[in-house]
C-alpha cells in the first residue's frame, strides 16, 4: 500500500492530529515542509510529512529521523528510518514514519528532519546531526 493510501486511512481513523516541529542541518539538499502527528484510536501514532528536493538533482535515497520529548524537554527517544526513495528535483512527496520505537504521550513534542541524502547516482551521503537543532527547538523547562 503506498504511504500516501496508509495517510488517508489513518486520517480517517485518527483519533487526534497536532503539528509535528521540523528542523533541518546545514545546507540541506531536501527539507521537511510539512509534518502532522497522527494519532489513531488503536496502534502508535505516526508522522505524516511532506519532504521536498531542493535541488536540480534527483534523490536516491532520504533518511529521516524523529526525535520524542517529554513536555519539560527532556529527550525520551530517537527514532530514524528511511523516508522516501525517488525524489524528483524539485519534487515534494508525502511519506509517513511510525513512532513504534517507544510510548509517546499526548503531551510529548515531536520533532522530525532529515539527516541523510544521496543523490541519484552519487556513492557520496550527505549527512547532519539533528540532535542539537532539535533539542534546541524543544528547550528544556526549568522547574
Amino acid at each position: 500500500m503506498n504511504a500516501i493510501l496508509c495517510a488517508l486511512l489513518l486520517i480517517a481513523g485518527a483519533s487526534s492530529e497536532r503539528p509535528a516541529k521540523t528542523v533541518e542541518g546545514p545546507e540541506a539538499p531536501a527539507r521537511i515542509t510539512r509534518a502532522t502527528v497522527l494519532t489513531p484510536s488503536e496502534g502508535p501514532p505516526v508522522v505524516l510529512y511532506a519532504a521536498t528536493n531542493l535541488t536540480d538533482r534527483s534523490l536516491d535515497t532520504i533518511t529521516v529521523t524523529a526525535f520524542v520529548f517529554k513536555d519539560d524537554g527532556t529527550l525520551k527517544a530517537r527514532q530514524t528510518a528511511p523516508g522516501r526513495r525517488n525524489l524528483d528535483a524539485r519534487e515534494t512527496k508525502y511519506s509517513t514514519l511510525v513512532l513504534d520505537g517507544s510510548t509517546v504521550e499526548p503531551s510529548d513534542i515531536i520533532v522530525i528532519g532529515i539527516d541523510q541524502i544521496q543523490h541519484v547516482g552519487s556513492n557520496e551521503w550527505w549527512r547532519a546531526d539533528l540532535k542539537p537543532a532539535a533539542e534546541a527547538a524543544v528547550p528544556l523547562k526549568k522547574r
